[in-house]
């Protein structure tokens, strides 16, 4: 293959330097290109992702140049420059974000001041749904602006959201203390046989509405995905964390009390172990995965500083989950990002709307058969073998994720909502580590069957698990995890069928 020749690249100064010159003299001239360091790299990927403007390529000059975006002033180089936009991407996500979650504590506040017994995030996602196709039909630039203004939160509860549902594994030692071995091997029967049924049962629904309405599949609107880790991250975090240790363990009161003093060093081991978890070998994450490993590295964390203060597990464990607002623990602040998670689904929602409405049989259909069958199959079951009523209840939106799981257990009086959060992310797991051999043995080869079957059994790890081997199947994965999710949370909110549910299960 013949390579294109380099034109040696001509250097010449300013025209305000040129007279400055010694009569004479010209600007030096390079009559060789010059050498290339190894570990040299290309210019274009030095440019930031949405800020390129800052740092442009012309390759129709000749010779090439390179153009700099420069503050007025300024002596250096354009190094100062280049780091404004990461000022602005940072304020950008400081405001998305924050307006969404400044939204959620409104309308929680809001339903909580007029005893509405609805989940608020989910009004509030319905809302944003509204805003957004009513400004496409009217204004679709407006629309797709408002997305766009949106889009760093998003990526943010995106690139984050397996954390949001760590601290239920993280207290799951303190949820089940009460509950009795015999309990807990009919809750785990449950949960393991009640996942491939639902599985079953999405899957199969999915496939013979196809077959009815011979739809054929269209490109999805492309997802964007967040970032990989940095090491940068990794140490940073790292030096929270024993910094923090070590200031909790010379002064368990230094920021006014143990929860709030615990609360740095708990969050860094999570977010620590979130890390680390992410970046292991696949065949390794089949077994550890990094929800189990990001409340492993919690537990340690809390073992560790219960044993040198000797204020035992047990009560730092208290202290990561304390729900209590005005003294929140690390478990507090993640599973506060629960109700920006729904909200940020009308976005999810919107980008796919024309698959929506393309695939509106096989999806709704699915997923209304799929939450029912959840639901009432749970409660049958757990009468027919004897579970507790209470812990009947505490697991019955076992494939809802946990953000709405909670707020449906909300709706019935005495459930555990601990033992609820943990069952969902514990549903998950089973799901992100079995689904794809499972669903390769029930013959369930179509893709929307496929991304349908595992959102509405296994909600968010089973789709992050079987969209980074089948993206084809990730849109459908994210629609259907929404709506099951938003269809169970409607269902339960009418009273005559939590009635219902209450009668089955005794």
């Amino acid at each position: 293959m013949a390579t294109a020749s380099v034109s040696p690249m001509v250097i010449a100064p300013p025209l305000s330097l040129r007279s400055k010159l010694p009569v004479g003299h010209s600007a030096p001239r390079s009559t060789a290109p010059p050498a290339r360091r190894a570990n040299a790299v290309p210019l274009r990927s030095r440019c930031i992702p949405g800020y390129t403007r800052f740092l442009r390529w012309n390759e129709n000059a000749k010779p090439p140049c390179l153009i700099f975006a420069r503050s007025a002033g300024t002596d250096g180089g354009p190094t100062k420059a280049l780091a404004f936009p990461s000022v602005i991407a940072i304020l950008h996500l400081a405001v998305s974000l924050g307006t969404i979650l400044a939204a959620d504590k409104l309308l929680k506040q809001a339903f909580v001041a007029a005893a509405i017994k609805f989940p608020s995030a989910l009004f509030g996602m319905f809302c944003v749904f509204s805003v957004l196709t009513v400004l496409d039909f009217a204004a679709p630039s407006a629309a797709m602006g408002l997305v766009g203004f949106f889009e760093p939160a998003t990526l943010f509860i995106q690139r984050w959201l397996p954390l949001f549902y760590v601290p239920s594994l993280v207290v799951l030692p303190l949820a089940v203390r009460d509950v009795p071995a015999a309990s807990g091997l009919k809750i785990f029967f449950i949960l393991a046989a009640g996942w491939l049924a639902s599985l079953s049962v999405a899957g199969q629904t999915a496939i013979t509405v196809r077959k009815i309405v011979k739809t054929e599949m269209i490109p999805a609107e492309p997802m964007a995905k967040p970032s990989p880790f940095s090491n940068a991250e990794l140490w940073t975090w790292t030096a929270v964390f024993v910094s923090t240790f070590v200031l909790a363990f010379m002064n368990p009161t230094a920021l006014g009390t143990s929860a709030r003093t615990c609360l740095p060093f708990l969050l860094a081991a999570t977010v620590l172990g979130y890390m680390v978890g992410s970046g292991l070998p696949s065949n390794v994450k089949k077994v550890f995965h990094p929800i189990i490993c990001c409340a492993f590295a919690a537990d340690v964390a809390a073992l560790a500083y219960g044993y040198f203060s000797k204020c035992g597990i047990d009560a730092v464990l208290g202290y990561y989950l304390t729900k209590a607002s005005s003294n929140p623990g690390a478990g507090d602040i993640l599973m506060g990002f629960l109700g920006s998670v729904i909200i940020s689904f009308a976005f999810s929602m919107f980008k796919q709307r024309k698959l929506v409405r393309r695939h509106a049989a096989e999806i709704f259909s699915s997923v209304i058969i799929a939450t029912t069958f959840s639901l009432y199959s749970t409660a049958i079951v757990g009468r027919l073998i004897g579970l507790e009523p209470t812990l009947t209840i505490s697991i019955l939106p076992r494939c809802i994720t946990v953000a709405l799981a909670l707020s449906i257990v909300s709706l019935f009086e005495g459930a555990n909502s601990s033992l609820t959060a943990a069952v969902v992310v514990l549903t998950g797991l089973v799901g992100a580590n079995f689904v794809q051999a499972v669903m390769d043995k029930l013959r369930l080869d179509d893709p929307i069957a496929r991304g349908i079957a595992t959102a509405s059994s296994a909600h968010g790890l089973g789709t992050a698990a079987l969209s980074a081997k089948e993206p084809e199947a990730l849109p459908f994965c994210a629609i259907a995890y929404a709506l099951t999710g938003i269809f169970g949370s409607l269902l339960c909110s009418v009273p005559a069928v939590r009635q219902s549910l209450l009668f089955i299960v005794g």
